[in-house]
């Protein structure tokens, strides 16, 4: 998933961006309300994980303002605000879940893969493109009973692939969609990723299922299957 998280305490910030960062997730992670108010407004996020207190604009104006708009991401309200009274204030401005800090990592991940299990893009805890499958949990690669496993990076653009499969995706796509926010990738990243991707791939004998397209990016399908050249992600 794409997340947005927004904690003003660096102390906090920093592990939860390392542990939703471990197990796959792409994060945009900000200090501030104005700035988090921006990408709001500018990307799509599957989820916003947000602290009720924050400097200019609030966690709980940011989720009114995002439901006002009629956008539909889960909200995951962080706040040391414990009572039931703020609780509901929380939820009625339209928070889906709500987290006590300071916040335990195991049930802050239990809490984040349960509100992914809302999101309209689920689809199961595996992705499958005929029978060569990834796994959302683990970030394993399976075909034919052989398995191997991806880093972070090469898994989110895995996923990114088989979540479009058969259609070209562009190296600017690839980019937005997997750099986060505030990164700079170098002018060779995305070629440089599929390089390893197909280097990882090639242990289960994959790495010929991922086509560059000349001129235009790259596309992932069954050997013999010709890709959509008409076709490109949103």
């Amino acid at each position: 998933m794409r997340i947005l998280l927004v904690e003003d305490d660096r102390e906090q910030l920093t592990p939860l961006h390392e542990a939703l960062s471990k197990v796959g997730h792409i994060v945009d992670g900000v200090d501030d309300g104005k700035t988090a108010q921006w990408l709001i407004n500018e990307k799509e996020y599957d989820l916003l994980i947000l602290d009720w207190m924050l400097p200019d604009i609030s966690g709980i104006d940011l989720c009114s303002a995002y439901r006002r708009s009629q956008k539909t991401a889960s909200v995951l309200m962080l706040t040391a605000k414990d009572t039931v009274l703020d609780k509901v204030v929380g939820l009625d401005a339209g928070a889906d879940d709500y987290l006590v800090k300071p916040v335990d990592v195991v049930e802050f991940l239990a809490r984040v893969r349960a509100l992914g299990r809302r999101s309209p893009l689920w689809i199961g805890e595996i992705l499958h493109l005929a029978d060569l499958k990834l796994y959302l949990a683990t970030l394993t690669v399976e075909w034919q009973e052989n398995q191997v496993q991806l880093s972070n990076r090469e898994f989110q653009l895995m996923e990114y692939l088989m979540r479009h499969p058969r259609q070209i995706l562009t190296r600017e796509q690839i980019e937005l969609s997997l750099w986060e926010w505030g990164e700079e990738p170098e002018s060779n990243a995305v070629a440089a990723l599929v390089k390893r991707l197909r280097q990882r791939l090639q242990k289960v004998g994959v790495e010929d299922w991922i086509e560059s397209v000349y001129g235009i990016g790259y596309c992932i399908h069954q050997p013999g299957q010709e890709s959509d050249e008409a076709s490109h992600a949103p």
